[in-house]
């Protein structure tokens, strides 16, 4: 039976462990890397200005922060420890050169982790400006754990900075080049912004829900600004940015671009197809399909008469299947459509407050700006997509093939059913950790907390009586 053979076959289940668990990591990575910028706006703001409501804005920030955090290190940990489990193969013969990166990231983790501790605990123990620097390390650090993991995903697309022996160990590493392979600069750089444009937007569309429900107040509309404005700043630099890494792509990953293309055979004056599916015979079905605009976009120097490689360039046996492919340009589309969408979502946004030096706050705004978050989670998902499944059949391109690094444990199928479970109950919890958060700072309004930020500590009883306020 089809589904007695899968049972005992761990290379697709070691596959969709991984990616059921890289795909829920990967949006509590945006919260980690942008909330922090965002928080420090506000903080900023707060001092600055003498701003009560962005004291608030950033002291609550700050709390909700550390549990998506913590979140987020106990499944990015998980994750790490699927490389030896699921992939041992892989790691056994590249370990010496992927755990570079790795190790990287691991440091500016323990720095982000040592400086939220700092900054939520001087948030009534040290002075406005010195607490406020304790916040840039978070950002920094946020920074280059971003670009350390994404070093070595790219890494897997260009591998550099190693030699094979004759038995095919991997010799005389270079950490540098491993680091800064040809990959690394443009897709670090896209998931960076990825990161400020989809946190901005998640955090953003929290506060437009709660305007949709009546809670106009400064309080919300400055969390809204602030959150919203970081997100439409990143959106056409992405769009710029992805834009660059697409010809990049077209140039030096000639196989998946024939896939996000859904290019059979290779030819010049490519249409744009949007949606449509490749057939098993080679042809392309369905979809709206606009003349000579791939190959326009691929190289606008040689216009429609640009070439692009189709998939029947490369041996069957190392190139994207059908489905894959078609998985391929499905994700490209949805990622390029909803990226198109909060573009236009911005430009709206920016439009109104040159002229009117305000934000929209009609409802025909604000729906879709409370459905710019989970849309931007969409769109880095399917980015996701594209790098991941254009690889294949590659878990190292033109070194190692995803059936040939996996574990020959046949029980993985158990392992997978259980990090789904648990996967789901922290979901559940992290959920209802934070509702009650808002709860509980909704009911305390604009009401001054015993520890509120920079204000006077509570007496503190001595041995000798009672401590003075400091």
């Amino acid at each position: 039976l089809p589904w007695l053979t899968l049972a005992v076959d761990p290379v697709p289940w070691a596959r969709a462990q991984m990616a059921f668990t890289l795909a829920a990591h990967i949006i509590l990575v945006p919260l980690g890397v942008s909330w922090a910028f965002m928080a420090l706006i506000a903080n900023y703001r707060a001092i600055k200005k003498n701003d009560a409501d962005a004291l608030l804005l950033a002291q609550r920030w700050s709390k909700y922060m550390a549990v998506t955090f913590a979140v987020g290190a106990v499944t990015g940990t998980v994750l790490s420890f699927e490389f030896g489990l699921l992939w041992p193969n892989f790691m056994a013969k590249f370990g010496d050169a992927f755990g570079i990166p790795f190790a990287i990231e691991g440091l500016f983790f323990f720095l982000e982790a040592i400086f939220i501790a700092i900054y939520i605990y001087g948030w009534k123990r040290l002075k406005p400006w010195p607490h406020f620097w304790t916040g840039v390390p978070i950002v920094l650090a946020g920074i280059g754990g971003t670009v350390s993991v994404v070093a070595a995903n790219a890494w897997m697309n260009h591998p550099d900075g190693f030699t094979l022996n004759s038995a095919g160990k991997v010799i005389d590493v270079d950490p540098l080049e491993v680091i800064f392979n040809d990959a690394m600069p443009l897709q670090s750089l896209h998931m960076l912004i990825a990161a400020y444009l989809v946190g901005g937007f998640m955090v953003a569309s929290v506060y437009a829900w709660a305007m949709l429900r009546g809670r106009r107040d400064r309080y919300h509309r400055l969390g809204f600004l602030i959150a919203f404005t970081v997100a439409a700043i990143a959106t056409p630099i992405q769009m710029f940015v992805g834009d660059t890494l697409a010809r990049w792509v077209y140039e030096n990953e000639p196989t998946k671009f024939a896939a996000i293309e859904l290019v059979p055979k290779t030819t010049d004056d490519v249409p744009e197809t949007l949606f449509g599916h490749l057939n098993d015979d080679g042809t392309v079905s369905g979809g709206i399909r606009i003349p000579g605009l791939a190959s326009w976009l691929s190289d606008p120097g040689d216009g429609t008469s640009t070439v692009i490689q189709g998939l029947d360039s490369f041996p069957e046996d190392e190139r994207p299947t059908t489905r894959q492919a078609n998985t391929v340009h499905l994700a490209w589309d949805l990622m390029v459509g909803l990226g198109t969408m909060l573009m236009l979502l911005s430009l709206w946004y920016a439009g109104s407050w040159l002229f009117r030096r305000n934000f929209p706050q009609t409802k025909w705004f604000l729906w879709p700006a409370a459905l710019a978050g989970v849309a931007s989670v969409v769109a880095m998902e399917a980015g996701w997509v594209v790098t991941e499944v254009g690889r294949q059949p590659w878990i190292v391109v033109d070194y190692m093939k995803v059936e040939d690094a996996a574990t020959g444990n046949s029980g993985v199928w158990a392992t997978f059913l259980v990090i789904v479970a648990l996967y789901i109950g922290v979901a559940v919890t992290l959920v209802l950790v934070l509702r009650t958060m808002s709860r509980r700072f909704r009911a305390q309004g604009e009401a001054v907390e015993l520890d509120g930020p920079y204000g006077p500590r509570k007496p503190v009883a001595t041995s000798r009586g009672v401590a003075p306020d400091d």
